[in-house]
């Protein structure tokens, strides 16, 4: 019998290097076990239609919901970290950056762009989870301040959209250094009177919480978005005390007033418009 399985001939065994895998993000899963077509789901803009799961999506796909037609300028699209520190964690930070670079197709952590939404000009920054967690260093910074400069020059709205497991202990103070300069830019924003749209996405933690992530004059969120300054059992340890049911989720930091709405993903381009349009008191664009 065994030797049957062996044979070759007339193609009754194919060799198991032969074999064609199933070709990869035809599917995908969501936590609570749905399965869906990834073509059907990027057409219900990334979300799991059976369970509402709000799948991690980056600039790209962010860019595609907003913009109209997909059209959009993109602002310093070249700017790239240096490792000044000579820092080396497992690998050396130079290492990590291109790794991630090669692996991404991005520069850093977040890409800005100016563009037309509904018909009316705006600037987004949009941080991308895939480039080192998303993490803030000294190019994130500096690309958030100077899309707030285009968008403060222009007198158009800037929408910051925040995914980020904090700042880049690799850039150390540098890293730090952009929670104030970045809330700083945002001050001369609203001096300037251009309204600011914080969208706080899956997860938003550490010193992107605690700078331009909450400094919106609207914040706002996604269903089920982790977001907060430390992790749950950092927090617990730190107090010594038992966390309410669903800390640091979206709708618990709705509920005690940190947030002013959570937005489902297909309705994130016209609610975004809506509150544009009554912050400057001009007419609902439909």
């Amino acid at each position: 019998m065994s030797s049957w399985f062996k044979r070759k001939e007339k193609g009754i065994q194919t060799a198991t290097e032969e074999k064609k895998d199933t070709p990869k993000g035809l599917w995908y899963k969501s936590p609570t076990g749905k399965i869906v077509e990834s073509e059907d789901l990027a057409k219900n803009f990334y979300v799991s239609p059976e369970d509402d799961y709000h799948v991690r999506i980056g600039s790209k796909e962010y860019f595609e919901i907003l913009f109209d037609n997909n059209k959009f300028r993109e602002l310093d699209e070249k700017l790239s970290s240096k490792d000044p520190l000579k820092f080396v964690d497992t690998k050396k930070y130079s290492e990590r950056l291109k790794v991630a670079q090669q692996k991404t197709g991005l520069k850093d952590a977040i890409r800005t762009a100016v563009g037309k939404s509904m018909g009316k000009e705006i600037v987004i920054a949009c941080m991308d989870f895939s480039f080192i967690g998303g993490s803030m260093g000294s190019v994130v910074g500096e690309k958030i301040a100077r899309a707030i400069d285009v968008a403060k020059r222009k007198k158009i709205p800037f929408l910051m959209i925040s995914k980020s497991g904090g700042a880049r202990m690799m850039e150390a103070a540098l890293s730090l250094m952009q929670l104030a300069k970045t809330s700083a830019k945002l001050a001369q924003l609203a001096e300037a009177k251009v309204p600011y749209i914080s969208l706080c996405t899956d997860p938003t933690t550490g010193g992107t919480t605690a700078s331009y992530a909450m400094l919106g004059d609207i914040n706002i969120s996604e269903p089920g978005a982790l977001i907060g300054f430390a992790g749950p059992r950092v927090v617990k340890d730190t107090t010594g005390k038992d966390l309410p049911e669903g800390f640091q989720t979206a709708e618990f930091l709705k509920e005690n007033g940190f947030l002013d709405f959570i937005s489902h993903r297909r309705d994130l381009k016209q609610k975004v418009n809506l509150y544009l349009d009554l912050i400057q008191n001009q007419p609902v664009r439909a």
